[in-house]
């Protein structure tokens, strides 16, 4: 346990981020919703990361991306595992620069113990979530964080056991309402809230058992 992962076991405890440090977690998209959601999840003290993304980053990325300037037109997964690694530099991570479709959703995240849905394109999310959703893994996705405002319309909402879905489920990114960094963030972190209670809950029936 390095330094780092010392000053996390202060709120956590020690068996607690133990457990944590055990799982896998996929980020399927590290754009607005994974860049930021990856971040939260490193300084909850989860260590082992599967991170794709075929994109690069851009100016226009800066208003609600984890990135920053000097990493614009580098590839947003070896960014954002830079970035992640700035936290916490043992980290473990798997680093894909590839486009993620349905041929290559098991390959990637088959052995993940929860995957992050952050695709902007619906017809991605739906295939993502139609292959992972037999294997049993957690999975939390996003729809309806675009614009400003009204921020409390932000839910979280289970599906099923294994399926939670943050927004409003109504406003899409797009020219009327576009990506900004306080609902895509506030969306992120509630995505990774959802990671984090439930994988502290395990560790809690554990202890308990």
């Amino acid at each position: 346990m390095n330094e780092v992962e010392q000053g996390f076991a202060r709120y956590l405890g020690e068996d607690a981020l133990g457990r944590l440090r055990s799982v896998k977690i996929g980020i399927a998209g590290c754009g607005g919703l994974g860049s930021n959601c990856a971040m939260h999840l490193v300084r909850s003290g989860f260590v082992r990361f599967v991170l794709v993304d075929f994109d690069r980053v851009e100016f226009s990325n800066l208003n609600r991306q984890a990135f920053f300037r000097d990493q614009v037109g580098v590839f947003k997964a070896e960014a954002l595992a830079a970035n992640m690694c700035a936290v916490n530099p043992d980290l473990d991570l798997d680093v894909y620069v590839e486009r993620v479709d349905v041929t290559r959703v098991k390959r990637l995240f088959g052995d993940c113990d929860a995957v992050v849905e952050a695709f902007d394109r619906v017809e991605a999310k739906k295939r993502l979530v139609e292959t992972l959703l037999p294997l049993g893994r957690l999975l939390v996705s996003a729809s309806g964080i675009g614009g400003c405002g009204d921020a409390d319309a932000l839910v979280t909402r289970r599906v099923r056991d294994n399926f939670y879905v943050v927004g409003d489920g109504l406003t899409e990114c797009n020219a009327e309402t576009p990506p900004l960094s306080p609902r895509v963030g506030l969306a992120a972190a509630k995505q990774a809230d959802v990671i984090l209670s439930h994988f502290l809950s395990l560790s809690d029936e554990k202890e308990k058992a």
